[in-house]
């Protein structure tokens, strides 16, 4: 199985992209994971959308060649960044690469909550005409006090956080192969 991550920081030693790496590595054995860069994204510009620029082209090409979409998300002013909707204003538009490709969200935080205002506007959002990416509902991942979970080589260590993360994991895993893929 074939994840793209998209990571809703641009920030060099950001908590979610560590998070994003720590499942890229752990679960290797049950998917592989591509972390797309997104901070290199132009503003999405409606004029310019039947003839991208090519870091759009290879973006959107990079999802759509993807069997799902993992969005590791932090929480910026109570929602998601603008880089991560300048992101889905792409995906949305014209090809719409995400229509029936199924999500998941995670997310981390140094506040107590993790992403739980970031990852509802993102559902929100994912459900929007030209994304309609399906979500599996009550299987939410909020690290909240990430700075706490992580060591200083960048590696989540908190046992607690790990075993909730392969809880998941293996839920996300039984959906996406239940509904969406057909073993022969």
């Amino acid at each position: 199985m074939k994840i793209a991550a998209i990571i809703g920081s641009t920030r060099k030693e950001s908590y979610n992209l560590k998070i994003a790496k720590h499942i890229q590595e752990r679960y290797r054995d049950r998917f592989s994971v591509d972390i797309l860069e997104i901070g290199g994204l132009p503003f999405y510009n409606q004029d310019i959308e039947n003839d991208p620029p090519e870091e759009v082209a290879e973006f959107k090409k990079k999802v759509a060649d993807a069997d799902a979409v993992l969005w590791v998300t932090p929480e910026y002013n109570g929602s998601i960044s603008g880089a991560l909707k300048n992101a889905i204003d792409w995906l949305s538009r014209v090809d719409q690469v995400m229509i029936g490709k199924p999500s998941w969200i995670v997310g981390a935080s140094m506040g107590a909550l993790g992403t739980v205002k970031a990852q509802s506007h993102l559902r929100d959002i994912l459900f929007a005409p030209g994304l309609s990416s399906p979500v599996l509902p009550g299987n939410e991942v909020l690290i909240g006090n990430v700075h706490e979970k992580v060591n200083d080589e960048g590696k989540l260590v908190d046992e607690a956080t790990i075993s909730f993360l392969d809880g998941a994991v293996n839920n996300v895993v039984h959906w996406l192969e239940k509904q969406f893929f057909v073993h022969n």
